[in-house]
This record gives structure tokens, C-alpha cells and sequence, in this order.
């Protein structure tokens, strides 16, 4: 009896469903591999932009830093330093910034109580240091156009900074500015051994 179905029929469905497998696959494996890729370069993308935005919202120190003392003690009740933001960086929100004090007499405050911005003309209030509980506050703003404590572009905030009595002389001191956004600013200085009302802290 004659064979009425073709042998090179059967061969090109298979081929053909061969085919459409080799293409659904490779199809499926593009869009896995595309996904990844895009997924790589938002990822690089966002890492970038971070790192942008923590370089251009860093400050830095401008001038000496100050220890200051009661005429009574032998130890500094507070230090004042100046910060500005660095070229072309952005302005920051001080009032968010963490201050930690630490020094090798064992004082060590990991996170200073912020007490906002002194009234023009107005010192900062009493519990700075010594004896008192750690604070520390903005005493004084150059040339800055925003109100509170949005640190401008060009302009220059006072900082002072409370310091327990272990700050007394030839003590090292670290103090650590810690933005909301940006780079830590740490000030390393030595007290001298003869202290003063005021003086240069290096």
C-alpha cells in the first residue's frame, strides 16, 4: 500500500518548531540580559549622583580654632571655630549636623545637644561646657543671606562648641562636624600648657 504521508514533511515541522524554540530562548535571554544592563547603569547612575551630591555638600575650616575659658578655671569651657562651605558647594542645614567631642582625658560626647542660632549681638546660652551639660550652637553667620541655619554658598558661620573640664592643657581634642549630607569635617587641635581668657588652639 502506498505511503501517504512525506518523511520531508515531519523533518521541516521539526525544524521549524526547532527554530521557534532557538528564537523564543533567545529572545527570553536578551530581555534578562537588557534588564540586567539597564538595571547596572541606573544603579552606576544613582552611585554617581550620590557621589556628587556628598562631594559639593562639604565644609571646611576657615582660620584658627579658639579655646576660651572662665578666668577661674583651668580648663576650656568652649572652643569657636569658623566654617564655610567648599568651592561650589551646596548649602547645608547645619541644624542637622551631629557635633561629637573626644579627647585622651577621657571626655567623650558622642553627640553634642544643638541650641540653635545666638540672637545677633547675643552670646550663645551658659550650658556650652565645663561643669554644665554639652552643647554647642552657631554664634555668629558672615554674609549669610538665609535666616535659621542654612549654611550659604560664599558665607561663613561662627561654630562654638562646648568642652568638658577634661579639656585642660596639653590635651588632644577631637571634635567631628557631621552634615545631614556630606563629608565629616574632623578638627584635631592640641590645648596649650599655659591657658588663657582666649587663645589659638593648634
Amino acid at each position: 500500500m502506498k505511503n501517504l504521508y512525506s518523511e520531508d514533511a515531519f523533518t521541516g515541522l521539526e525544524a521549524a518548531i526547532v527554530l521557534i524554540a532557538f528564537v523564543v530562548v533567545a529572545a527570553v535571554f536578551s530581555y534578562v540580559v537588557l534588564g540586567a544592563g539597564f538595571f547596572t547603569s541606573q544603579t552606576a547612575q544613582s552611585t554617581v549622583h550620590t557621589g556628587v551630591s556628598q562631594a559639593s555638600s562639604s565644609m571646611e575650616l576657615v582660620g584658627n580654632v579658639y579655646g576660651v575659658k572662665d578666668a577661674t578655671n583651668n580648663y576650656l569651657d568652649y572652643v569657636n571655630t569658623t566654617v564655610s562651605l567648599t568651592a561650589g558647594g551646596t548649602p547645608i542645614d547645619l541644624s542637622a549636623m551631629v557635633v561629637s567631642y573626644n579627647d585622651n582625658n577621657g571626655g567623650h560626647n558622642a553627640n553634642l545637644t544643638y541650641e540653635g542660632v545666638a540672637q545677633e549681638g547675643s552670646a550663645c546660652t551658659n550650658s556650652l561646657g565645663g561643669t554644665a551639660p554639652q552643647s554647642w550652637c552657631i554664634s555668629d553667620k558672615i554674609n549669610n543671606i538665609t535666616t535659621g541655619a542654612m549654611l550659604d554658598n560664599g558665607a561663613q558661620m561662627i561654630i562654638t562648641v562646648g568642652v568638658p573640664t577634661s579639656a585642660t592643657p596639653n590635651t588632644q581634642l577631637t571634635i567631628n562636624f557631621q552634615p545631614a549630607v556630606g563629608a565629616v569635617l574632623p578638627i584635631a587641635r592640641t590645648i596649650p600648657g599655659g591657658l588663657t581668657a582666649v587663645q589659638p588652639l593648634y
